[in-house]
């Protein structure tokens, strides 16, 4: 298996329209993911005044240069675990969509999202995947930078040491990366599945601009 057995995970509650698995990958998978991310040299940065301020490398970047990454996006595999996790059939979404299979990087001081939510823009219902790949602080431990979710009415902080994968739908979970420090480095893996990848005109046009925002103006013509 390339990520971890299926019938060996214990398949946590996805009640809360969050979940969490300690461990996503094996050690050799895990490897040769970080590999792929530690060249990814060259990254989108964008800054929305009181949003976000960050790295992102988008799918269409991926597929020319992360073969292993995107190919376990893509996997049986990874598409079964999550299925289970959630309890529906799940399918990847589009290649035109930069969204689908990305890396977030956090690595200037300051770097953060703000809230919000990740907004659907087709049929069916849609869930991001985050596997941390580096979460590295000055000291050697883990960065200061924290993943807030809003459960219930109250805000949880999520740990994500590297290897950790994290689903949720993020139409429903508001949630927020807190600002990170100087000399301290994040990189995740998202990705992005639908129980139906279609969509209509508008939604379509509404994806397209929503990506400008990590991606730049030529997310608009994919």
């Amino acid at each position: 298996m390339t990520v971890t057995a299926l019938d060996a995970i214990d398949i946590p509650s996805f009640e809360s329209k969050l979940a969490i698995l300690d461990t996503a990958l094996s050690p050799g998978l895990f490897a040769r993911i970080n590999a792929e991310v530690a060249a990814l040299i060259e990254t989108e940065r964008s800054y929305l005044l009181t949003h976000k301020k960050g790295g992102t490398v988008a799918y269409s970047t991926l597929r020319e240069r992360a073969p292993a990454l995107v190919g376990h996006y893509l996997s049986k595999d990874l598409r079964q675990i999550v299925s289970r996790i959630v309890g529906l059939e799940l399918s990847p979404t589009p290649l035109h969509d930069e969204s689908s299979c990305s890396v977030l990087f956090y690595e200037k001081p300051g770097d953060h999202i703000n809230w919000n939510y990740d907004h659907n823009f087709y049929r069916g219902r849609h869930f991001t995947v985050l596997i941390p790949v580096v979460n590295r602080g000055r000291d050697g431990g883990l960065s200061a930078a924290c993943l807030l979710a809003r459960q219930r009415g109250r805000e949880v902080e999520i740990a994500t040491p590297p290897n950790r994968m994290i689903v949720f739908e993020g139409a429903k979970v508001r949630h927020k990366v807190t600002p990170i420090g100087e000399g301290e480095r994040r990189a995740v893996w998202s990705m992005t599945y639908c129980t139906d990848p279609r969509n209509s005109a508008v939604q379509g046009v509404a994806r397209r601009v929503k990506d400008t925002a990590f991606f730049g103006l030529r997310s608009l013509w994919t």
